[in-house]
């Protein structure tokens, strides 16, 4: 009788313990499932708010570099609008074109109109050499517009781009900074320099 109870004792606990062990895996699987299904959610929140994301950063950095001040205390819109109110004529409208380049090669973009200004006229009516041959620096070199000795240009940012360029690498790279340094070699006129700085006020009072 002992034996007998003995036996059943065995049956009962082996049965127990794979009821256990049926119940621990069942466990085991939910944990897993109910884990790789919120990585699963995670993971596609994530894809679906990327463009949102995307989009939230793009316009952080782009009213970043709006409210960023590039020179004189302006940001690059209010310096662009400064320039455009002086641009008149044919060169109306190019303030961007003068603010970018200018930034970049380290130009003083006051000091770079002033000079289109005074040797264009466009602060009022262009002259014929830049209606005629996109040249808003008063350079000299071929081909010669209208076959003289003023250089002609194709397009209009084609002239603006050498009058910078020739500005930077002939003037300001070799130390000429000043309009007075600068007129000694730019210009005959003793002058010339009284007139960039008027034009300069000007631009910058604008």
């Amino acid at each position: 009788m002992k034996i007998e109870q003995n036996k059943l004792f065995k049956i009962i606990g082996s049965f127990l313990s794979i009821l256990l062990l049926v119940m621990g895996g069942i466990t085991l699987k939910n944990t897993i499932d109910s884990n790789n299904r919120k990585l699963f959610e995670n993971n596609n929140t994530d894809v679906a708010y990327a463009p949102f994301k995307s989009t939230v950063v793009l316009e952080y950095l782009q009213k970043e570099a709006e409210n960023k001040i590039v020179f004189d205390d302006l940001t690059m819109d209010e310096l662009i609008a400064k320039l455009n109110r002086s641009l008149k004529g044919k060169v109306a409208g190019t303030g961007e074109k003068f603010a970018t380049r200018c930034l970049e090669l380290g130009l003083d973009p006051y000091m770079a109109v002033a000079i289109v200004l005074h040797e264009t006229g466009c602060n009022g009516t262009c002259s014929k050499l830049v209606e005629a041959c996109n040249n808003v620096g008063g350079m000299k070199g071929k081909p010669g517009c209208n076959g003289g000795s003023y250089r002609a240009f194709d397009t209009l940012d084609q002239g603006i781009d050498a009058f910078l360029n020739n500005l930077y690498n002939n003037y300001i790279a070799k130390g000429l900074v000043t309009p007075e340094q600068i007129g000694v070699k730019y210009a005959a006129s003793t002058t010339w320099a009284s007139k960039i700085h008027y034009y300069m006020n000007k631009i910058k009072a604008g």
